[in-house]
């Protein structure tokens, strides 16, 4: 299990937690000074207060919370976000509300997850052609649906 060194940029950020003994996300907490609204179609970076030293060779992937995401709407705008190993600034989420009602996020309420993975590095070689498979160029649904 990687270690990750987390510095609090302010005293009351929370480190994050597991919820579960099992859970392959750990929650980020919202650091505000008071709640936030979130117009519906809007968008608001919402800090955590911590920055973080991730193992070369991994990244941190966050992700929505299910039932933020499903019951309110709230989820990151941009789908995953990524921090790389090399990254030392705050560790911010882009919450993107995609209901339409404006939602509240209240200072300390989980806001993310955060999934620390190992990932490959590739090199990008030119190729003037590619090996054929059943699939070809089929894409957008071309498997079917069932």
């Amino acid at each position: 299990m990687p270690t990750i060194a987390v510095k609090k940029l302010d005293e009351k950020a929370v480190l994050p937690t597991y919820g579960s003994v099992a859970a392959a996300g750990a929650d980020l907490y919202a650091l505000a000074d008071g709640d936030v609204v979130i117009a519906p179609g809007e968008t608001k970076f919402i800090c955590t207060g911590l920055a973080m030293e991730i193992p070369e060779g991994y990244a941190g992937l966050i992700y929505a919370r299910s039932g933020l995401a499903c019951k309110r709407g709230l989820a990151p705008a941009n789908k995953v976000g990524v921090i790389d190993s090399d990254y030392r600034g705050e560790v911010m989420v882009a919450l993107h509300n995609h209901s339409s009602i404006a939602q509240t996020v209240a200072a300390g309420e989980r806001i993310a997850q955060l999934v620390v993975a190992p990932f490959l590095k590739a090199e990008f070689l030119e190729a003037e052609e590619l090996t054929d498979t059943v699939r070809g160029e089929g894409g957008f649904g071309s498997t079917g649906s069932k």
